[in-house]
């Protein structure tokens, strides 16, 4: 089969929606497809289209749904698509859903942000990650916490940052954040956060083999996110059995169960604080943490994603 995937991702970006198109690519050429990775859809022929992006690709759903209006069409929902744009821009976002045969979702709560009508297209196919190639070794002489996002409105990269000012002095926590800012002002803002918080260090963006190596030297993860499609940092932190703490949203409630033991409210740097402070001095408190990672690793094994796709590929026939 032919198989066009539309990203709004450019090549060579670091973007999750591109290593995101990267990793379904292989995952569909070794299911023994043809695929063509793009940003824009000029037309070509094609047997199924997979779109990454209900609002950013929805010109390409579009103009493939017109030219080929019997032939199957998947659309990624992600999370700008569930909990941004499926409000600020309806009308594109919900022509594309309504359009698509099938609705890929990244965690199992993501229908619940769109209609009840099309509920029924709805497959949801967790991202897998890889082990590290070694076994983890935390440095000792701090509690290294990571963050692992571009600096951006979504992601609310600061309050990590924000959680670690003014620590008791017996505190070993450090913030290490990794990450490509929006703009130039965030990068100021990271900028001058460092100059007055001696507990956090912005590295800027980094290999995603350096990523791995950071997984490794860590004792714990934050997700901080405001929004989230389903993050496959959480899936590398999970399969690494990096513990990770979060903020309570629907993306992170969809990937690590609503019992998780590591959530925090979302914007609430002073609970953050405590959930970083207590996974630091409370043994037990982090063992729990490391349990309910280690009870969700099998969700995001590489052989349940390509048989989720293969499964969904033999459905449209």
């Amino acid at each position: 089969m032919n198989i066009t995937l539309i990203t709004p991702a450019p090549p060579r970006s670091r973007a999750g929606n591109r290593a995101t198109a990267a990793r379904w690519a292989h995952i569909l050429s070794h299911l023994g497809h043809r695929v063509d990775v793009s940003v824009d859809y000029d037309g070509q022929a094609a047997d199924l289209m997979v779109a990454l992006h209900a609002w950013r690709s929805a010109e390409a759903v579009t103009a493939f749904s017109e030219r080929f209006p019997r032939r199957p069409l998947i659309v990624a929902l992600t999370g700008t698509d569930l909990y941004r744009f499926i409000h600020s821009h309806p009308e594109a976002t919900l022509r594309s859903i309504e359009l698509a045969d099938r609705l890929v979702t990244l965690h199992a709560s993501a229908h619940e942000a769109i209609p009840a009508d099309a509920w029924a297209k709805v497959r949801t196919i967790y991202q897998s990650a890889v082990p590290l190639p070694a076994p983890r070794s935390p440095f000792r002489r701090h509690f290294e916490v990571c963050l692992a996002g571009h600096l951006r409105d979504e992601k609310d990269p600061l309050r990590a940052a924000y959680a670690v000012r003014d620590l008791p002095d017996e505190s070993r926590l450090r913030v290490r954040h990794y990450g490509k800012p929006h703009n130039e002002a965030w990068a100021g803002r990271a900028r001058e956060e460092m100059a007055r918080n001696s507990r956090y260090r912005w590295f800027g963006e980094i290999p995603h083999w350096r990523l791995r190596q950071v997984y490794r030297r860590c004792q714990l993860m934050v997700l901080s996110s405001r929004m989230e499609g389903g993050a496959n940092v959480i899936s590398e932190a999970v399969v690494a059995g990096l513990p990770v703490v979060a903020s309570r949203i629907p993306g992170s409630v969809g990937l690590l169960g609503d019992d998780y033991p590591g959530y925090y409210p979302p914007e609430d740097h002073g609970a953050l604080r405590e959930v970083l402070l207590r996974a630091e001095g409370d043994a037990a408190f982090y063992a729990s943490l490391e349990a309910a990672c280690a009870a969700r690793r099998h969700l995001f094994d590489p052989a349940r994603e390509s048989a989720g796709w293969a499964a969904l590929l033999e459905e449209l026939g």
